[in-house]
């Protein structure tokens, strides 16, 4: 174990715990209300039901460390989406008229990080067989 690996860990389960939070608070805010405003914004109204899903079981499943690069692209094309529909108008830091895209940004970046490194440290991917580019020549070799 090193120190990358535990760094990326640490990455993993605040993202994972982050986005578990969003999709939980969209959950009880009532997903209708959530669809109407995706429709306002010109984004289909089925969609709040997909994004809310999957920070909701994808937040939980990055903090098991169970399918964590492909709940990571998720992911990067979720914040790629706010950041282009909603937050982009009001800047980096914001403006008077609504937040900015800067945690949005970071939440895509460390995504994009676990997408690019995986984390493997104390998750339940690193427990499932896996089959290893020359693995199979081995075991048949042997």
């Amino acid at each position: 174990m090193n120190k990358q690996e535990i760094g990326t860990f640490l990455l993993r389960i605040m993202l994972g715990a982050t986005f578990f939070m969003h999709g939980l608070s969209k959950f009880q805010g009532g997903l209708d209300n959530i669809s109407g405003w995706f429709q306002s914004i010109g984004i289909p109204g089925f969609m709040a039901y997909v994004v809310a899903t999957i920070e909701l079981a994808g937040g939980l499943a990055l903090i098991a460390g169970l399918g964590t690069r492909v709940i990571s692209v998720l992911l990067v094309f979720i914040m790629a989406g706010a950041i282009i529909y909603v937050k982009l108008p009001a800047g980096f830091m914001g403006n008077e008229e609504g937040t900015g895209f800067e945690m949005d940004l970071v939440l895509m970046v460390i995504a994009l990080h676990l997408v690019l490194n995986g984390s493997r440290l104390m998750s339940l991917d690193s427990k499932l067989p896996t089959n290893k580019k020359g693995q199979d020549s081995k075991s048949i070799a042997s």
